[in-house]
C-alpha cells in the first residue's frame, strides 16, 4: 500500500497550478462569487438582474453566473457589485517571491 502525499495549499489554486496571472484570477473569482451571492438573495434571473445593471447584457450575467471571466477585468466586475448597491474594499498586501518560487515560475 503506497501512501499518500498530503500538500498544503496556499488559498489560491491558480497558484498552486503555476498561472503567472494567478492573483488575479483569484481576484476575479472572489468578485465572482460575490455578484453570483447577491443574485441567488436577490433572487434575480440573468434577464433581471440585466435590466438593473446599466451595461450589462444577461449573457454577461449568464457567463458570471458560469465563472467565465475571461472577458472581464477586476474593475469591471467591482462596477457591477457597485450597481447592484454593494460596497466593495480591496486590500492589497505585496509579498516578496523567494528565490525558490521565482525559479519555479521561470520553469513553466
Amino acid at each position: 500500500m503506497s501512501k499518500i502525499a498530503i500538500v498544503r495549499g496556499s488559498n489560491n489554486i491558480w497558484r498552486d497550478f503555476d498561472y503567472a496571472d494567478a492573483d488575479v484570477r483569484k481576484a476575479k473569482t472572489v468578485l465572482a462569487a460575490k455578484i453570483i451571492t447577491e443574485l441567488k438573495r436577490r433572487d434575480l434571473s440573468d434577464r433581471a438582474a440585466a435590466k438593473h445593471i446599466e451595461g450589462i447584457d444577461h449573457s454577461d450575467i449568464s457567463r458570471i453566473r458560469n465563472t467565465e471571466l475571461k472577458r472581464y477585468t477586476v474593475d469591471r466586475l467591482i462596477r457591477i457589485l457597485s450597481q447592484m448597491n454593494c460596497r466593495v474594499d480591496v486590500s492589497v498586501k505585496a509579498i516578496r517571491k523567494s528565490p525558490i518560487a521565482k525559479s519555479r515560475t521561470a520553469l513553466a
